[in-house]
Parts: C-alpha cells; structure tokens; sequence
C-alpha cells in the first residue's frame, strides 16, 4: 500500500522532477533515485516539449537563414536544451563499444571522463545524420519529428530500462528501473505524443523506429556490459531520435 501511494504521488509531483532530471531547466529540485524511478511516467511529455521548442526554432529561423542554417540552430537549442546529457551518453558508449576485452575494461573506457576516438566519431556520424534529415524536411514536418522523436527516444530509453539489469550497483542506471505503473502511463503519454504530431501512420513508422532501438541497445547493453548504465540510457535516446527522423522522413518522401 505504501509504495502504491508513493507511486501515486510521483505521478503528481513527477512532472518538475522530470524536467529538472531530463533538462537544465531549474524547475524543482534535482531527483533522487528514487524520485528520478517515480517521474519517468512524465519522460515522453517532457521530450515532447523539448522537441516542441527545437522545433519552433526550426520554424522561425528558416524564413530569414534557409533549411540548413536553421537545422543547425535547431540542433543547438536541442542539445543546449538537455545539457548534452544525451550525447555524454552516447560518446562514452561508443567508446565502451570499441574497447577490445573483457566487460570490467568497457566500463572502465565509459567511466573515462575524457572522450576517445570511438565517441568523437560516434557524435560527428550522429550531428552531421541528424543535419541532414532536419535539412531535408520542411520546416512543418521537421517541428512534427522533433516532437514525436523526442517523445518516443525519451519512452525508448524506459524500455531499454526494463529490458536490462544494471551492469554495476553504482551508477544512474542502477536504480532506474521503471516501475508498471509509471511505465504504463509514459507508453500513453508518447504514443499519443507521436499520434497528435505526425498522425497515425507516420506515427506507427516512429513507434517502431523506437522499439528497434530500444531492443538493440539493450540487446547490447546485456552482452556488452552486462546491462543498463546510465550511457547506455543516454545513447539510447541520442539514437532514438535520429533513427525516429529518418523513419519519418522515409514516410514523408
């Protein structure tokens, strides 16, 4: 009964947490672990907002500076939004992902604060693909992706939660295990994120791009490492929402 009304409670006060968790805005107080479990309900809505506002940067900077400059600008806001949170993840999974050897030195390549080769790669291949898609949108489709990715990459990174242990007992994603509730609720909330923006075919495309990635990354995560870190979260996300991209835009051209 207790965890139940704490569960309850955290679907009410989950939204700030979420946001203070998933962004650098200064709304609420910085998440426990705990509280970061409880809040992920409110993830894909959090995203969608995050996409919302890249996306209007997309819409109002094409006018005055053409597709690409503004896809550039778009990037930026998207990337300053979350603090690189994202990307952090990415670079240091990818360098855990070049490491020859056993699970102990890949963790300890993604523990490494300085960035190798693999993650420079990693996150040059991610900017320059995500440029490119933006780009080649019009500026209405690209406010439409940007909301159903963000959302959806967000409810990604829950599922790649489920799917894996935690690959060491410290660590973000040790405690990160999303409860049913919660989870139950953020696959409404991002399949009808996805649904209002891009309507439901276009929708269905972006819901399987995101459980592809989802089932990927945990399926390496497990072999990898051993399971979940909080990397192996952000990278999920960061490759969610350009995957979620271009399988729209393959439904739109």
């Amino acid at each position: 009964m207790r965890r139940a009304e704490g569960l309850a409670g955290g679907l009410l006060s989950g939204p700030a947490t979420a946001i203070s968790f998933l962004t650098v805005l200064p709304i609420g107080p910085r998440a426990t672990a705990g509280g970061i479990e409880r809040s992920v309900a409110w993830f894909p809505l959090v995203g969608a907002v995050v996409g919302g506002l890249a996306g209007a940067v997309r819409v109002a900077a094409q006018p005055a500076f053409g597709a690409t400059v503004a896809s550039v600008l778009t990037l930026i806001v998207l990337v300053g939004i979350t603090g690189a949170l994202h990307q952090d993840g990415l670079a240091d999974s990818a360098d855990g992902l070049g490491v020859r050897g056993d699970r102990e030195r890949r963790l300890a390549a993604m523990r490494d604060p300085a960035i190798g080769a693999f993650g420079v790669l990693a996150l040059l291949a991610w900017a320059l693909l995500f440029l490119t898609v933006l780009a080649t949108l019009s500026d209405t489709h690209a406010l439409q992706a940007l909301i159903a990715a963000c959302a959806l990459a967000r409810w990604a990174a829950l599922l790649h939660a489920a799917a894996t242990p935690p690959a060491r007992p410290d660590g973000l994603g040790a405690p990160f295990d999303p409860p049913p509730l919660p989870l139950a609720v953020a696959t409404v909330l991002a399949v009808a994120a996805a649904a209002l923006a891009c309507g439901p075919l276009p929708a269905l495309a972006a819901l399987g791009a995101a459980i592809l990635v989802a089932g990927l990354s945990a399926a390496w995560a497990r072999q990898a490492i051993g399971g979940r870190s909080g990397d192996t979260l952000g990278a999920t996300i960061a490759l969610a929402e350009v995957v979620i991209c271009l399988a729209l835009l393959a439904i739109w051209h």
